[in-house]
């Protein structure tokens, strides 16, 4: 199952009745690095009223998490999730640090603030689709490998090469191509070739 999430970090800032909103996305791997993310927010703006704060996990998004620090309940963490959510992010944290501006918003005004500043970092994002892959391996001669990459182009197929004596050559293969891979190394090497089919991973 292919999922979205984002190449880079992201910020953006907008102001509300001279509050600020500073919208920050990052890219995290695990809930641990997502909770450095925020820690590292906290450190950097230590006069800021409020860090309010999303992040969703896994592949899936099963993992979600938000919190409203200190705002009322539901208007500022929820709206962020809700950016994220519907953007269809994952592995994603989104951090909107709040610097009072001495005029109290509403909860309808919480609300927008903190999605708007969520929002804002997620367009300035870079958005990458990942896919479940199998790199499938080979050493091969430079003539094979130029057939073997043309062909796996003409699949949709990405490619990695190391060059020394022979190349090694890996094609990157979805899982259920995996025996087409094969086939096509056995095929254009006249089965010289002994690939090897590696473990599944996100690309």
């Amino acid at each position: 199952m292919p999922y979205r999430t984002i190449t880079e970090r992201a910020e953006a800032e907008i102001e509300i009745k001279r509050s600020r909103f500073l919208g920050l996305v990052a890219p995290v791997a695990d809930e641990a690095e997502a909770r450095e993310v925020i820690a590292e927010q906290r450190s950097l703006h230590p006069k800021a009223r409020h860090h309010c704060t999303a992040f969703v996990l896994d592949p899936d998004s099963r993992t979600q998490r938000f919190s409203d620090d200190g705002e009322p309940a539901g208007t500022a963490g929820a709206p962020i999730l809700d950016v994220v959510l519907g953007h269809e992010l994952t592995f994603v944290v989104a951090v909107v640090t709040r610097y009072f501006g001495g005029t109290l918003l509403g909860a309808g005004g919480l609300v927008r603030a903190y999605g708007q500043a969520a929002s804002a970092a997620v367009d300035r994002a870079s958005v990458v689709v990942r896919r479940e892959l199998v790199p499938v391996r080979a050493s091969v001669d430079y003539a094979q490998a130029n057939a073997l990459e043309r062909a796996a182009e003409v699949r949709g197929w990405s490619v990695r090469a190391s060059y020394g004596a022979e190349v090694e050559l890996t094609v990157f293969v979805p899982v259920a191509e995996v025996d087409p891979a094969l086939a096509m190394f056995a095929d254009l090497t006249a089965g010289q070739a002994h690939p090897n089919v590696g473990d599944v991973e996100w690309a």
